[in-house]
């Protein structure tokens, strides 16, 4: 068995069902962390047992799931659009806003959260930009509160995947070429991407402002974008909950939405509305 072809098929199956890893995970009494592994074809020969118990709930035979007579994925193509290419933001659009960790840092410091996040602001570009290390901020950080901090830490805790968005990303990799665009700090994308925060695909291109020195809006990082997408400016969707990073993107001819985590589903069935294949 290819496990590789049972994840995308079960992927799949999953996503036509209209159902969260969480919820089939619920229905099929296994853990979250064996079906995430299941699909990442990250389990050498995972129990018969238990994929016949994620057929049962998907209504789909263990043949279909194992590949035997399932349906061959597409090739990557084009939208009616003409989309090839899609970029996805990271905070605030594949997974919620960290303001948790602040109301953390807050409880444990009796520092006002108001003033937390204003130091954290201050040097928040600097370090997304790679021109600080993240020693460095976190000893500015511990200096200011008279506390140690590692914010790698209390953002991991406060972050959580906005699983509709999840979905989005594994569903639009078969068709198109996907990547992710985001102003991060140094090292958090690898650590999201093990820790499940972050959907484990094989992403076409990452573009991490801190390792290329530039961020959202400004115009170079979406130039560095461009290149690396190797799609013309028009052929590229760019899907961020910031009106400034999308008009940034928009000026330079990309196709853009803007994609509000209070509305997750009505957000997502834009963004499949403007990639429906040509």
């Amino acid at each position: 068995m290819d496990e590789q072809s049972l994840g995308r098929h079960l992927q799949t199956a999953r996503m036509k069902a209209g159902l969260t890893q969480q919820e089939l995970c619920q229905k099929a009494s296994i853990s979250y962390s064996t079906l995430a592994k299941i699909e990442r074809g990250a389990i050498k020969s995972p129990s018969v047992f238990t994929i016949q118990r994620l057929a049962e709930v998907l209504n789909t035979s263990l043949d279909q799931l194992m590949g035997s007579f399932g349906p061959a994925l597409p090739q990557k193509g084009r939208s009616k659009s003409g989309v090839t290419f899609v970029y996805f933001d990271i905070n605030g659009c594949l997974v919620r806003f960290f303001h948790h960790a602040f109301t953390e840092l807050a409880e444990e410091t009796g520092m006002p959260a108001d003033q937390i996040e204003s130091t954290f602001w201050h040097y928040n570009d600097a370090v997304c930009r790679g021109e600080m290390p993240m020693d460095e901020f976190n000893r500015i950080m511990a200096e200011n509160f008279k506390h140690m901090i590692d914010w790698k830490h209390y953002y991991m805790r406060a972050v959580e995947p906005i699983q509709q968005m999840h979905d989005l990303v594994i569903w639009a990799s078969h068709y198109y070429k996907v990547g992710l665009l985001s102003n991060i700090m140094p090292g958090f994308i690898p650590d999201m991407l093990g820790n499940g925060l972050l959907p484990n695909i094989e992403y076409d291109t990452i573009i991490d402002s801190s390792a290329v020195k530039t961020i959202k809006p400004e115009a170079q990082i979406f130039q560095i974008a461009q290149e690396h997408s190797g799609a013309n400016s028009g052929e590229i969707l760019f899907i961020d909950d910031s009106r400034a990073n999308i008009m940034a993107a928009s000026q330079l001819g990309w196709k853009v939405l803007w994609f509000d985590d209070f509305r997750p589903e009505e957000s997502v069935a834009r963004v499949k509305q403007a990639l429906e294949l040509a």
